[in-house]
């Protein structure tokens, strides 16, 4: 039989295999909402620019709002066999208002309203992600007040290198996360242009007004080429890259998690809530959230990998290979709001241990840099010489064996015999921690500004 979708063109209906590999609805009837309102605006502007009848416009803005209704609540049957969303609520109309449904396609093809229906999709995913983040945000900012004082190791090459706190690690993440927060932003802005009114490709004769469907549909402007406007999936692309860099930085928060939480560093712990046994070993506490939050950064890439890969040889303007970019939207979306969901959990859940994490602190010479600093500000010694008088001074307390701060004054001096009892005030790791006060550094003082800065930049919600 003819395809009622294809018109005359067609003599006869796609095989199984055919309709298998060319239906979409399994999947693009996440946009049946942003297809509906696509749709009304698109009906509205018809009626105003003499197009269509008033009297078809009211019809089917009637159909439209009972289907709407019908897909809030769950009650619209989408049916494979019409292909995509487009036509499954096209068909609907034409059930529910007869003739006049059939008016609604005029000046509009669903390439110019796919294309529509898609950027609504990702504007709105983006401004989900955005809460959820701001969200995380907020509690690490949180944590990093509670620990404005808790002394920890900073690391370099996994390698204890310097003290700091606790709060000061914390927020960096909060920056971390307040840049993929940017990110979206700024992805959001240069999607927010309407295509519809593009239609295949060329544009139309009919005398439409695509700034009047733009501004009721949210967006800053129409889109400036027809071609343009139906071929291009960079917004998605963006979206994508937008998500692969934040899974990124929520895998590292997450590593950090595992590697605290093992009984070898026993900096964090987590409730059962976060946490699994082992089936075989009874001592087990497993921080499977934090791993499954690692570990799903890779479905984020694979996302963007793979649409970049649909898109890199792709002519103008539209084709089919083109159907492929919503699932990767999709996917990339689900698994982010739950990853998202699950670190803020985690931030939440994980108890320090501040003896633990200071006791971490005191090996490995972390104040070693702490000596050079005096050895330049006190005996104006030049930085790359009191380099080599510090490294003297740990290769001494290596061979016996102990900290910097339990060599007595003579073992120093034995390296540089201008050196005072004064030095033995920079060694502790909390000196060391309090001296770190320029901007930016791990001050107990700087991190409790920089909570009070960072809820003013990225915690909207809870501004006055």
């Amino acid at each position: 039989m003819t395809s009622k979708i294809w018109g005359g063109r067609f003599s006869a209906g796609p095989t199984a295999i055919m309709e298998e590999i060319n239906s979409s609805i399994d999947f693009d009837q996440r946009l049946a909402k942003q297809d509906v309102r696509g749709s009304r605006a698109h009906c509205t502007m018809l009626v105003a620019q003499g197009i269509i009848t008033k009297d078809d416009g009211h019809a089917i803005q009637e159909g439209l709002g009972r289907i709407e209704k019908d897909i809030a609540t769950g009650a619209f049957h989408f049916k494979r066999s019409l292909e995509d969303v487009h036509m499954n609520i096209e068909a609907k109309l034409a059930d529910l208002i007869g003739a006049p449904a059939g008016r609604l396609h005029t000046a509009r093809s669903r390439n110019d309203q796919v294309a529509t229906d898609f950027r609504m999709w990702v504007r709105a995913a983006i401004d989900t992600l955005d809460e959820e983040l701001e969200k995380l945000q907020g509690a690490l900012i949180d944590k990093a007040e509670a620990h404005a004082d808790t002394i920890m190791p900073g690391f370099t090459h996994l390698q204890a290198a310097q003290p700091v706190t606790f709060g000061h690690h914390l927020l960096a993440y909060v920056e971390m996360f307040g840049r993929d927060r940017g990110r979206f932003a700024d992805a959001r802005v240069r999607l927010n242009e309407c295509p519809l009114g593009a239609g295949a490709l060329a544009g139309t004769s009919f005398p439409i007004d695509r700034h009047m469907t733009a501004e009721k549909l949210g967006f800053d402007h129409p889109m400036a080429n027809s071609m343009d406007a139906v071929s291009d999936r960079d917004f998605a692309l963006e979206y994508l890259a937008a998500a692969a860099i934040l899974a990124t930085h929520l895998s590292r928060l997450a590593e950090e998690m595992v590697i605290w939480s093992s009984a070898q560093f026993g900096f964090i712990q987590f409730t059962d809530a976060f946490s699994t046994g082992s089936s075989m070993m009874p001592q087990k506490r497993n921080p499977d959230a934090a791993e499954l939050l690692r570990g799903k950064s890779g479905r984020i890439f694979g996302n963007l990998i793979g649409l970049l890969t649909v898109m890199k040889g792709l002519p103008l303007t539209y084709s089919k290979d083109m159907q492929e970019d919503k699932e990767a939207a999709f996917a990339a979306f689900d698994t982010l709001e739950l990853c998202l969901a699950a670190a803020t959990g985690l931030v939440a859940d994980m108890r320090p241990d501040p003896v633990r994490m200071r006791d971490s602190a005191t090996a490995g010479f972390t104040t070693a840099t702490d000596f050079a600093d005096w050895l330049v500000r006190v005996l104006n010694i030049p930085f790359r010489e009191a380099h080599h008088v510090t490294g003297q001074v740990v290769k001494l307390a290596e061979s016996k064996n102990c900290e910097l701060g339990a060599l007595t004054l003579a073992d120093m001096q034995s390296a540089e015999p201008r050196i005072t009892a004064d030095v033995f005030n920079v060694l502790t790791v909390e000196a060391s921690a309090a001296s770190r006060v320029s901007y930016g550094g791990t001050a107990p003082a700087n991190v409790r500004k920089q909570v009070i800065a960072a809820r003013a930049r990225f915690i909207k919600s809870r501004q006055p």
